[in-house]
């Protein structure tokens, strides 16, 4: 699921942001980006985001804004005025003026000391409010995308509801098509072969069954009422709404294959547009 969350503030005496972003993935994918010196806290921020994000592609990003107080350098003197006597020396026995000394030492190996700062525990507790508020802005812009999404999706389950009294509007019409052209079929034939109507009635009905549907139009709509039962639902239901959404569609393709009839063929095809936008937008939900 799509999301966004910023936070900025204070970590000791360096000015950090933090971001979160995510796209639309089945499973957590997380990555971590952040200075060296908050690289030993890695697993625990990942651990807690593991459970705050639950689903999604997300990327998280840790910067330092005045970075002058991350590092720290000092001059190694000793080391230093080694290179500078030995460099003076050359200099001296070639006749060589060197005016940029100074810089051609200070890029010389061990001559600067580097250390970077790592965090306490004040700090430590500062940065996580830091992702704290982060992952607040960023479950709120879900939210909202959520509500969008919700009121789409029961908008879709209940075209499909909706669709079913059009089913039934010519679903007897076509019983009793079916009926007729069979009879039709007999008449022209009595001429030629002897039929026994009694066995051609257990035969008509015997079809006649096999075109029924009754029992996809109660699960069909069983399925719709536990697909918004579960959508309602306070916990993440992405992948069980999932699930249902594939139920729905096998009583869809069993009413397909059975309707026999050129408009509730097309009802069906409605029906399973809106079951594949719903589909599409299942990916989107938690």
């Amino acid at each position: 699921m799509t999301g966004y969350g910023n936070a900025k503030g204070s970590v000791g005496a360096q000015a950090v942001t933090v971001e979160i972003r995510s796209l639309n993935s089945k499973f957590l994918e997380l990555n971590v980006r952040m200075p060296m010196q908050f690289r030993d806290k890695e697993l625990e921020v990942r651990a807690d985001l593991g459970k705050l994000l639950e689903r999604g592609k997300a990327d998280l990003n840790i910067s330092i804004d005045n970075n002058e107080m991350a590092k720290r350098s000092t001059v190694n003197k000793e080391i230093f005025m080694a290179y500078f006597e030995e460099l003076k020396a050359l200099s001296n026995d070639a006749g060589i003026q060197d005016n940029n000394m100074l810089d051609t030492i200070l890029k010389l190996p061990a001559v600067l000391n580097s250390e970077k700062s790592e965090m306490d525990d004040e700090q430590w507790k500062q940065l996580k409010g830091l992702i704290q508020q982060a992952v607040t802005q960023f479950n709120l812009f879900r939210s909202n995308e959520g509500g969008v999404l919700e009121k789409d999706i029961i908008n879709r389950i209940n075209a499909i509801v909706n669709s079913i009294p059009v089913l039934e509007e010519h679903e007897q019409l076509r019983i009793d098509n079916v009926r007729q052209r069979l009879f039709k079929a007999i008449t022209e034939l009595k001429d030629q072969t002897n039929v026994d109507n009694n066995r051609f009635e257990q035969e008509l009905i015997y079809y006649i069954e096999k075109l029924d549907i009754t029992e996809e139009k109660v699960r069909l709509k069983s399925h719709c009422d536990y697909f918004l039962q579960t959508i309602n639902s306070s916990e993440a239901n992405g992948k069980k709404l999932g699930f249902i959404a594939q139920e729905i569609g096998r009583e869809i393709n069993t009413i397909g294959s059975k309707a026999n009839d050129a408009q509730m063929q097309r009802t069906v095809v409605e029906m399973k547009d809106e079951l594949e936008k719903l589909k599409e937008q299942l990916a989107n939900i938690l």
